[in-house]
């Protein structure tokens, strides 16, 4: 007869062993590595485009334990030449409708009383903007190694992951591996309380856009890892920054907008300009107006463009 020790030995074998399969590091990069499965994508109770709620199933896959980091991205450019599309700049027939030449810019999250009241535009095309100067060349800000890479687009974002040999996730991988194992649940995290979300994720506390109160200890961005993991182990897939998806944006989960979508994708707010999706919210999301910080938000972003607020992470086939 097998004696209790001996029991338990197996048991924390067989623990270690799960462990050892389940994440992995490899060249600096943390893998998470999650069995496939099925579960209801999607949520009706908050915005239009995040039904209709269908079972939806994905096969095992290795995704990154953080967000892609400054240091992450500096290897990839050192040892390719990469430029982004906010360093090499635009022309007019590139920008999706402006009908301008533009120099190397990107999207900056500047916020003024006037334009507030007047038309809600609290985002200013900064020249010099880009990953390694997220505010403009004149800012001394500069981020740290292991802040979140930001300023990408969805190309640029493409361009790292086929360095590392890797793609970007789905729309259902993401939502998947966001929920943590949960299912059906409008957060990230079982009972979820009113005051939890600033010790949860890095997302606006106060009065959107002009009063940040700092409560989760952030203004900005955070570096990755600094909020609990969720249940796969899995750090900042909510709030911190947006992450870019392979999946081009549809209106609506219903066949009908997934086919007038097509590989261009389509957001009724932007008619004609190629949209992808980003999931999971940023530093920049109030309950009072972006709610997103939940594993079913999503939204649209243009091609062409990169902000302050959106960066990425990968994934990669099990081979």
């Amino acid at each position: 007869m097998v004696n209790f020790i001996t029991i338990l030995s197996l048991l924390l074998l067989s623990q270690i062993a799960w462990a050892e399969t389940k994440s992995r590091k490899e060249d600096g990069i943390e893998w998470v590595k999650l069995a496939g499965g099925c579960f209801n994508m999607g949520e009706t109770r908050v915005y239009p485009e995040e039904g209709p709620i269908r079972e939806v199933c994905v096969k095992s896959f290795f995704i990154m334990k953080y967000e892609v980091t400054f240091t992450d991205f500096k290897r990839f450019v050192e040892s390719t030449g990469y430029k982004t599309r906010a360093e090499r700049g635009w022309r007019k027939d590139e920008t999706n409708g402006i009908g301008a030449d533009l120099p190397p810019s990107s999207a900056v999250f500047a916020p003024r009383p006037d334009l507030v009241a007047r038309n809600l535009n609290w985002w200013k095309l900064q020249e010099g903007a880009s990953w390694r100067t997220p505010l403009g060349e004149e800012s001394a800000y500069r981020p740290e190694g292991n802040s979140p890479v930001v300023h990408v687009t969805r190309e640029d974002a493409e361009a790292y992951a086929k360095w590392q040999r890797g793609r970007l996730p789905t729309e259902a991988e993401w939502e998947f591996a966001a929920r943590g194992g949960t299912n059906n649940q409008l957060h990230a995290w079982q009972d979820v309380k009113s005051n939890a979300i600033k010790e949860m994720a890095n997302t606006w506390n106060g009065i959107f856009p002009m009063i940040n109160t700092q409560d989760d200890g952030y203004a900005g961005v955070a570096p990755v890892g600094m909020f609990p993991p969720n249940g796969y182990g899995l750090h900042d897939m909510i709030g911190n920054v947006w992450e870019w998806t392979s999946t081009p944006f549809s209106p609506s989960y219903t066949e009908n907008d997934i086919e007038i979508a097509g590989v261009q994708g389509f957001d009724p707010t932007q008619p004609g300009v190629p949209v992808g999706t980003i999931r999971g919210g940023s530093y920049l999301c109030s309950k009072s107006y972006c709610y997103r910080y939940r594993p079913a938000a999503r939204q649209a972003q243009d091609l062409a463009f990169g902000t302050s607020h959106i960066g990425f992470r990968i994934v990669k086939d099990i081979e």
